[in-house]
């Protein structure tokens, strides 16, 4: 080789080798700048995960204001435990970021202030301090500091991302240059290959073609580089998305999700495990079961140790739905679950962990068991309603005949006493009927728009001599007008039967309470509660200080006969009483009761119409008359014995047993006054049909309705049709009398 070659050989190999040292350095620089861009990625995670934990303190504290739930207490008290190491963790991360650093440290007080606010309004929520929530509400102060806290973390993350982009434009730099590096390589070795060829024509060949080779591999190798580097950005990309999806299904899943080792040791739990099962991440469910007892669903048979799910699943069992009652030793309410498990299997097929899924079912089951009670009550009611109808005729001749019996035994006064003994239980027996017609919601009810307000306070002022002293009486009504449209008898009568119970429930004394509010129960309420409508309501409260009552006696509170006073002491019909009135006039009702602290009762009652109804005072009447009363009555006793009183009371009778043979009679002509007939009569009509019938032949008729058990003929939503008098069985000589005398004066008309 020429000694002007070796020059150029030399001068090219030292050119090389500062390219080949640039690149290594600029290598080098590659990485620290992709290592950065790394850093500041997982700051921007940080500062999410504290956002993230600040966000789900906020979302739990404003879920309690709202439903009060001690699940939203729960999760707000995690959220906060979990702040203090997300910000040590977010201050590690940018200890080497001074500006960032002094930014975080100002957020940290404002922070921990914000927790101190959210939980003190929780307190202050949870002790029913009214004044104190508003009080801390009109400051303001949670809410501005959650502004300047969002607006630092803000700033930071903002701060962050600034770096993260000047961190990759910076990448993308040292990148460029070393693709330039490459190309002036390139360029140096084509011109010592130029400068070689002057030398040799030969060695200029060899050289030209050694370089155009050299310039495709590096080509290739550049575009295999750009190339390999795009897939590894997109599926670190995909990947991240992925994971971050199934971050937030899992965290988002309403069903409790536990993934357990062979041990029991809990390796991965959401959110909703920790709400429900009080488990999470790190504890062991052996040990966790010594804090409840578990059964099976029927809520009696306990569940084996070698039966419950996490044994079960880890035999390598997998199951869907397992039926069970988890009742906590600490006096937390029972939990209705449905679990179900799989075993997780390693390369070899062996049992290495399991998953189990866990759904919370105690609200659907609360549900199924008021519709079934509900419906119990509803089959009771048709019950009783069926038999009332004989029982009142019945009771109609017996009180008729005793009333006649005792007016004319008054020269003989024992056998008269024997009578008004006989009176007196036709009388108790009579009120008997009635409640339990009020039950079966088969009262032929009243309604008006009340003024609730005025008629509570009315009825306080009748309750005070009934409860005596030891018994103190307050109410608490709502302000403004507030009507509902119900029959304000009834309505008395209702209350008056609580107040009593609340009596007996404080032998010692205490407070009642009568409350009124305006509320709207909506959908999630009628879900939970069967026969709800949602809409507006005017609830009435009656809360006593008293002994309480156990969930089984309240699920039995409002059928009828059923008391736990002492025998003698109650009928166990005021609340059944109660419970049909409220149903008839398309209320709900509501018990809320705790032992040793007493019982709320709340009542539904549908709003105000908007007209009033005036009630007109009745005239007296005379006793008698002579005009002729047509009756119509199946029952035979009952029938004789009206007959003999309106005879006795100087009226012209005619009477017929079913609506066929009273048809043939006004068909014949037979002359009459006045239509007196039973609404449940045979011969193809009920006694509604019959007066409509009678009122095509002879318009204007008059018409008096009586029955026992008067269905759906003259009453319809709970409400007597307009134009309709109804004399309701049993009843009294003067009852007949007087509406007898005002049906002939002209108050009742065949149709409605």
């Amino acid at each position: 080789m020429i000694p002007s070659q070796r020059i150029i050989l030399g001068a090219g190999l030292a050119i090389l080798l500062l390219i080949t040292a640039a690149s290594i350095g600029l290598d080098v620089k590659s990485r620290s700048d992709a290592a950065w861009v790394n850093h500041a990625v997982e700051v921007l995670k940080k500062i999410s995960d504290v956002r993230l934990q600040v966000s789900r303190a906020e979302s739990a504290a404003r879920g309690y204001e709202i439903f009060h739930g001690n699940g939203f207490v729960e999760e707000f008290q995690a959220s906060r435990s979990r702040i203090a190491p997300a910000l040590a963790d977010l201050k590690l991360a940018i200890r080497d970021n001074p500006d960032q650093m002094a930014l975080l440290e100002a957020t940290e007080p404002l922070l921990l202030r914000r927790l101190e606010v959210a939980a003190e309004a929780l307190r202050l929520r949870a002790s029913g301090d009214d004044d104190g929530t508003k009080a801390l509400r009109d400051r303001a102060e949670g809410r501005g500091l959650m502004e300047t806290l969002t607006g630092n973390l803000e700033r930071l993350a903002g701060g962050e991302e600034q770096l993260l982009a000047s961190r990759e434009a910076d990448s993308r730099r040292t990148g460029i240059v070393l693709l330039g590096i490459d190309v002036i390589g390139a360029l140096v070795i084509l011109l010592l290959v130029l400068m070689l060829t002057r030398e040799s024509q030969r060695t200029q060949i060899a050289l030209k073609s050694t370089l155009l080779e050299t310039t495709a591999a590096n080509q290739q190798l550049e575009a295999a580089v750009a190339e390999r580097t795009e897939h590894l950005v997109t599926a670190h990309d995909e990947l991240r998305l992925s994971v971050n999806v199934l971050q937030s299904t899992f965290r988002s899943m309403a069903e409790a999700v536990l993934v357990i080792d062979t041990e029991g040791n809990v390796l991965l739990s959401n959110p909703a495990a920790e709400r429900m099962l009080l488990h999470r991440t790190g504890m062991n469910l052996r040990n966790l079961r010594a804090l409840s007892d578990v059964f099976r669903g029927d809520g009696v048979t306990p569940l084996e140790s070698d039966e419950l799910p996490s044994v079960r699943v880890l035999r390598g069992d997998a199951f869907e739905a397992l039926e069970m009652i988890v009742r906590p030793h600490s006096g937390n309410n029972a939990r209705h679950l449905m679990v179900s498990g799989r075993p997780m299997r390693d390369g070899q097929g062996g049992i290495s962990g399991a998953v189990l899924v866990y759904h919370d079912a105690t609200s659907s089951r609360e549900t199924e068991r008021q519709l079934h009670q509900s419906q119990k009550l509803d089959a009771i009611g048709k019950l009783t309603g069926g038999v009332a109808h004989d029982f009142n005729n019945m009771l109609t001749v017996i009180s008729g005949n005793t009333e006649t019996l005792v007016a004319s035994l008054k020269g003989q006064p024992e056998l008269q006493r024997t009578a008004r003994l006989i009176d007196d239980a036709a009388e108790r027996c009579a009120e008997l009927i009635q409640h339990l017609l009020a039950f079966a919601r088969k009262q032929p009810l009243q309604p008006r728009d009340v003024e609730i307000n005025a008629a509570i306070a009315d009825i306080a002022k009748l309750l005070r001599p009934t409860l005596g002293e030891q018994i103190q009486i307050e109410t608490v009504l709502e302000q403004g007008p507030m009507t509902s449209h119900i029959d304000p008898s009834r309505l008395t009568n209702a209350v008056l039967n609580m107040a009593i119970n609340a009596r007996d429930a404080m032998p010692n004394g205490g407070k009642l309470l009568l409350e009124t509010h305006r509320v709207v129960l909506d959908e999630a309420y009628a879900q939970a509660n069967a026969e709800v409508r949602p809409g507006p309501y005017v609830m009435l409260a009656v809360s006593d200080t008293g002994t309480g009552m156990p969930p089984s006696v309240q699920d039995k509170a409002f059928e009828p006969f059923f008391t736990t006073k002492a025998v003698g002491k109650g009928s166990g019909l005021g609340l059944s009483m109660v419970y049909g009135f409220v149903k008839q006039s398309g209320g709900h009702i509501k018990i809320y009761s705790e032992q040793g602290h007493g019982t709320t009762i709340k009542l539904y009652l549908p709003p105000g119409e908007g007209t009033s109804e005036a009630t007109a005072a009745i005239a007296p009447q005379a006793e008698g008359g002579a005009e002729t009363i047509f009756v119509v009555e199946d029952d035979t006793l009952v029938r004789n014995f009206v007959t003999a009183q309106l005879q006795s009371l100087g009226y012209k009778t005619v009477a017929a047993a079913d609506s066929r043979a009273a048809l043939q009679l006004i068909e014949a002509g037979q002359a009459f006054d006045l239509l007196f007939t039973d609404v449940v009569i045979p011969g193809g009509m009920s006694g509604r049909e019959l007066a409509d019938e009678v009122a095509k032949r002879r318009p204007g008729v008059k018409v008096l309705y009586t029955s026992g058990y008067t269905d759906n003929a003259i009453v319809h939503h709970g409400k007597l049709d307009d134009g309709v008098m109804l004399l309701t069985k049993p009843y009294r000589r003067n009852q007949l009398a007087e509406m007898i005398r005002k049906a002939l004066g002209g108050g009742g008309m065949a149709a409605g």
